[in-house]
């Protein structure tokens, strides 16, 4: 019963790397494996370290970040999104978009979207004592379905052509709003 539950925790967590690394595919004009290995890499990393860290601070930091994760993640995403949308916006002189795949990016990225791992490791220490098993199982599972969100933005992209860098910046600022409000809202 414990692994249905970390499934559901592990597929709920990856949702917001999926829709960043829909994003993330649709801004290459030429995808290549090793871009889409790293960010759904990334991703996956980054949602199996968190609840690692959370477990491991459980009771003496847990009231700090619960009070401030929703801030962090949402101005993370809101000025990588802003970001976006100005370049997406902006006389350029050459086609260059943001490499979504460059290390500072995918830091950002991957920290913005596994803030929520780190309360959840606060969790897991209430629910087991497996913490290296269910961090596995969230990295796993992150990192599959960002690779699948990476291929899918490629593949889908086109249909937004130029705009692509606006309305995922928009993504990342409505995934920043959508934490922040949940946080504020409904706690």
């Amino acid at each position: 019963m414990f692994f249905l539950t970390l499934l559901i925790i592990a597929l709920g967590l990856a949702m917001d790397a999926f829709a960043v690394s829909v994003v993330s595919g649709a801004a290459y004009k030429k995808l290549k494996i090793r871009h889409v290995f790293r960010i759904a890499f990334f991703f996956g990393a980054f949602q199996a370290i968190m609840p690692v860290i959370g477990y491991g601070a459980a009771v003496s930091v847990s009231d700090y970040i619960e009070k401030f994760d929703h801030w962090i993640v949402f101005f993370l995403l809101c000025g990588v999104g802003a970001k976006m949308i100005y370049e997406s916006f902006k006389m350029k002189e050459s086609e260059q978009v943001m490499d979504p795949s460059k290390i500072l990016v995918l830091l950002i990225l991957s920290v913005a979207t596994s803030i929520d791992a780190l309360a959840v490791g606060v969790s897991l220490s209430l629910m087991t004592d497996s913490v290296f098993m269910a961090a596995a199982v969230i990295g796993v599972v992150t990192f599959f379905v960002s690779y699948l969100g990476v291929i899918i933005g490629k593949r889908f992209g086109h249909f937004f052509e130029n705009r692509i860098e606006a309305i995922g910046g928009l993504i990342l600022i409505g995934i920043g709003i959508k934490i922040l409000a949940g946080h504020i809202f409904y706690k």
